[in-house]
């Protein structure tokens, strides 16, 4: 497929990367950038037949069956509407809009004009993510409780990042994104998000949105999906991801940490990795960075998906409901309470908290633990179901 990137920036310069590697099928044809001159920089760098300044020129080409939005946040609605309006499928980055309503009128805009929308939440296409999603649906942990994801660097690359009028907020829209939206897939897309309770601040940088924040997203089934964001993380950038079950748990580190270290004493200007801060002394490079952070896996998706005609992974919808669940945690920061999460078009099923299942140790009491001890002992520690009294039982080795 012909693709029409709009963006020459930090995330253009990926995706084309990754695009234009190992021989894909599917390649940029045209970029589009509000300088001509970076324009130009990213046609001769990728070697694209054309390049423009003029939106509706890149998007409209007969030549172009597929719009990329590589765009700063509060250029997205713009462009997503041009592509519905010229037909052209659309796959979008991340954030899908500033807000739950800016992105629900994306979502509005596509299904009204039945074009293919996907949603660039590169994060949720990792492999150990991927391996760990179907891990939890084959039932290896059991009941997902609790979901903790984090991403911590020292800020992003570009100037608008750091105006909230243009992004929206700080690092909670930024890197909060990725962190629900793993959550969900964990605890599954399915189960309704119910309210959040957030904490932020502006710790360091002098801006008006936060650079710090932590927040709680309680769900449906009783799980809950905690995120930790930073732009005050010096060292690197800290991706990381952990599911707590009923039979088993899941550690991830993605990113900073990965089983790859050099020291070097040489050149103090070298690109070593994303936000990686120095290049001498111990480094922790990144073998395949647009591998480890999933691009490749995502466009697989996306692109077989328009030709199969089926939804990719992560669609609009999930943009939006990402969205709904960080409107809640920004209004949650502010007023100290727990707030709800408002989904005008919940598509998910509606359940309630599920009782929890208890195991028996015999009719009279429950098991809470077993242990075998130091001395090969199994220790049995129950609950009696009518008094609620807590005792033990030994069985001698």
């Amino acid at each position: 497929m012909r693709i029409a990137i709009l963006g020459s920036g930090f995330i253009a310069r990926f995706y084309a990367t990754t695009l234009h590697a190992q021989r894909r099928k599917d390649y940029i044809f045209t970029v589009y950038s509000r300088d001509l001159d970076n324009a130009k920089r990213f046609a001769d760098d990728y070697q694209l037949a054309h390049y423009t300044d003029d939106m509706d020129t890149a998007i409209n080409h007969p030549d172009i069956d597929v719009v990329l939005i590589a765009l700063p946040n509060d250029l997205h609605e713009i462009a997503v509407a041009k592509s519905a309006q010229g037909k052209k499928h659309v796959l979008c980055t991340k954030p899908l809009g500033r807000t739950a309503a800016e992105a629900k009128r994306m979502l509005d805009m596509v299904e009204q004009a039945g074009i293919f929308a996907g949603y660039l939440e590169d994060l949720c296409y990792t492999p150990k993510f991927l391996k760990s999603v179907k891990a939890i649906q084959k039932g290896s942990i059991g009941k997902v409780l609790w979901t903790k994801s984090r991403e911590a660097h020292p800020g992003p690359h570009s100037d608008w990042f750091w105006d909230k009028e243009k992004s929206g907020g700080g690092a909670i829209i930024d890197l909060g994104c990725h962190c629900v939206e793993i959550s969900r897939n964990f605890i599954g897309k399915e189960v309704k998000p119910l309210e959040v309770m957030c904490w932020a601040a502006t710790q360091v940088h002098p801006i008006d949105a936060e650079d710090q924040a932590i927040g709680l997203v309680k769900y449906a089934n009783g799980a809950i999906g905690q995120f930790e964001v930073s732009w005050t993380f010096r060292g690197g950038m800290d991706l990381r991801d952990e599911v707590i079950g009923t039979e088993g748990s899941i550690w991830l580190n993605s990113f900073l940490r990965t089983g790859f270290e050099i020291f070097s004493v040489g050149k103090p200007d070298a690109y070593v990795a994303e936000k990686a801060e120095v290049s001498n002394g111990w480094l922790f490079p990144v073998g395949d960075e647009a591998h480890e952070l999933g691009y490749p896996h995502m466009f697989t998706d996306m692109f077989d998906a328009i030709e199969e005609k089926r939804e990719p992974l992560e669609t609009f919808y999930d943009g939006y409901v990402v969205n709904a669940i960080l409107d809640a945690a920004f209004l949650s920061a502010k007023t100290k309470k727990w707030e709800p999460v408002l989904i005008e078009d919940w598509r998910g099923e509606e359940f309630t908290a599920q009782e929890e299942v208890l195991a028996s140790f015999d009719d009279e009491h429950f098991l809470i633990k077993e242990e075998v001890m130091p001395n090969k002992d199994l220790k049995k520690i129950l609950k009696h179901k009518i008094t609620g009294k807590v005792t033990q039982k030994i069985f001698k080795a």
